[in-house]
């Protein structure tokens, strides 16, 4: 029997497919599909393999296991996977920089207040919720050292099999960026998980700054997801995290 086309996920940006055990990428824009390639022959930590690339496509072979996560879903991970995923993120960070830049704390102030203003003007969210997640938000904005971050870092890209990391995939946003917003994606949502995350890490951080990461994250997210087909609003999403910080 002929493998049947699964459509993983799918919008105007890019679509992910699967046929059998191959996953093929769809990306529109030339300049991120040549970061997520680089990305996956730089990365020190485990990825799917590369079959072949002819652009806009790329083919990568399917990862064993099940993902540790799903933003609004109770993850079933075993508190030693998601510690191991922490000690996964830890050897990112450790390895040499890529050689593309990352976005500064400027450019991402100037973006957040463009996103803030666009979800009270068009009455998506409410202004006091957003005033105060952009309060909380400011404690991510300061100077921070770059390493190599995944940078889309969320529980649905890490792939694992009992209490091992299996793999990471969508690399596409990978660069140089601030640490503690790769253990604030992988634990967006999952607030319970981060301690045996940072276990797994294994260097102290500063959790205010991984939760304003949270509300920092889900502001810039919000209009993105809506103009998209995504539903923000769904239960244990986006809104709910925004929601939890009042």
């Amino acid at each position: 029997m002929a493998a049947e086309i699964e459509v993983v996920v799918a919008h105007q940006e890019r679509a992910t497919l699967r046929v059998g055990e191959v996953f093929l990428k769809v990306d529109a824009d030339p300049a991120r599909a040549e970061v997520e390639a680089a990305a996956l022959a730089l990365a020190p930590v485990p990825t799917p393999e590369v079959l072949w690339r002819k652009p806009p496509v790329l083919a990568l072979a399917a990862l064993s296991g099940q993902a540790l996560g799903r933003l609004g879903e109770p993850s079933t991970a075993s508190p030693q996977a998601w510690a191991a995923a922490g000690a996964t993120v830890r050897r990112l960070h450790e390895a040499p920089l890529p050689p593309w830049p990352g976005r500064s704390p400027d450019e991402l102030a100037t973006e957040l207040d463009d996103k803030c203003a666009w979800l009270v003007d068009h009455g998506v969210l409410p202004a006091e919720l957003v005033t105060v997640n952009r309060r909380i938000a400011e404690a991510a904005l300061r100077p921070w050292t770059p390493v190599f971050v995944h940078g889309d870092l969320q529980a649905a890209h890490v792939f694992v099999e009992g209490d091992e990391v299996t793999g990471v995939i969508d690399w596409s946003e990978a660069g140089r960026g601030d640490a503690l917003f790769d253990l604030a994606i992988l634990t967006l949502g999952e607030e319970d998980r981060l301690a045996d995350v940072l276990a797994g890490y294994g260097r102290d951080v500063d959790v205010e700054v991984i939760r304003a990461w949270w509300s920092l994250r889900s502001l810039l997210a919000v209009r993105w997801l809506v103009e998209h087909g995504f539903d923000p609003a769904a239960p244990g999403c986006e809104i709910d995290v925004l929601r939890s910080r009042l």
